[in-house]
């Protein structure tokens, strides 16, 4: 039998193999159907034989034609019937050949329905398997937006609190505060914290952070960082063995900031970071007072926890 080659089989190779049964099936029906007439003619044969072997021996000494003419058909009978016995014999070494063929092609195709069947039950376990985690995915999504929605009003609270709190620094606007997808930003100007050229904050200043602070560290969720920037103009010669370049001014500025939060604030050193863009990030143009006291300022931005 040939080997067989089991992999992904389609029902249409299992419908194929089935015709080929059935084809083969109506040969052994026709093959056995010869071998039937065969054996009869065989039969008819052998009794002409006989009755032709009977008819020599009463002819044989009065008629040597008819002698002849029986002898004759005699041998016919006998090569007739030899080529009857060779061909019963062929006939039913077809007949076992095409048994053979039959199993083999039934146990062909009883693996090929077993592969089906395996294919088929391996992809409704698939289905059920993404099914299932298609699920736990929309289960997960709707958690995630509940919690993104509880996030969402919780930094609206904070934003309308500072609001709130900052009100007068806003009017005048010395503070603006907004928020976008999650971030909430509180920008003040730096003349409202620090004196000209200094990192230490002023009497005013302090009690701005305080109202700050107290908002903030109601937000426990976020983590705090505190930025300092400055303009483009040069420090002092006066400043400068204190504070090289704005690199330094606007660090020093941040740090204190987060001083401030930490030690008078209450809130946590670990949801606190500080640092310094002197003017490498303006928020307005340098060449006017204007834009440049705009760009003079420090930022205290809320974003999410790193994990």
């Amino acid at each position: 039998a040939p080997a067989l080659l089991l992999g992904c089989v389609s029902k249409e190779s299992y419908l194929l193999k089935e015709d080929e049964v059935s084809l083969l099936r109506r040969t052994v029906q026709d093959l056995e159907s010869e071998y039937e007439q065969l054996r009869s003619r065989n039969t008819e044969l052998a009794a002409q034989r006989d009755e032709l072997g009977e008819k020599l021996t009463r002819t044989l000494e009065s008629n040597s034609e008819a002698r002849q003419t029986i002898l004759t058909e005699r041998a016919e009978a006998d090569r007739t019937t030899r080529v009857a016995s060779t061909r019963l014999k062929q006939s039913q070494q077809e007949k076992e050949q095409l048994l053979e063929r039959i199993a083999n092609l039934e146990s062909e195709i009883e693996m090929l329905r077993q592969s089906l069947e395996t294919q088929r039950l391996n992809h409704q376990q698939e289905q059920q398997r993404l099914l299932s985690h298609s699920k736990e995915l929309a289960d997960q999504l709707a958690k995630e937006r509940i919690a993104l929605k509880a996030r969402v009003a919780h930094m609206k609270s904070t934003f309308d609190e500072l609001v709130g709190k900052m009100d007068e620094e806003i009017k005048r606007g010395e503070i603006t505060i907004s928020e976008l997808e999650g971030k909430l930003t509180v920008n003040m100007l730096a003349q409202i914290l620090f004196d000209s050229g200094q990192a230490h904050v002023k009497e005013n200043g302090l009690a701005i952070l305080e109202r700050v602070a107290q908002v903030l560290k109601q937000v426990e969720d976020k983590e705090i960082r505190v930025e300092g920037h400055t303009d483009n103009q040069s420090i002092s010669s006066r400043l400068k063995e204190t504070f090289p370049s704005n690199w330094e001014l606007s660090t020093a500025r941040a740090t204190n900031v987060l001083r401030f939060l930490q030690d008078r604030g209450g809130i946590p050193g670990d949801r606190l970071s500080a640092c310094g863009f002197g003017p490498y990030r303006p928020v307005a143009d340098n060449d006017s007072p204007e834009g440049r006291a705009q760009n003079r300022r420090i930022k205290i931005v809320l974003l999410p926890l790193e994990p």
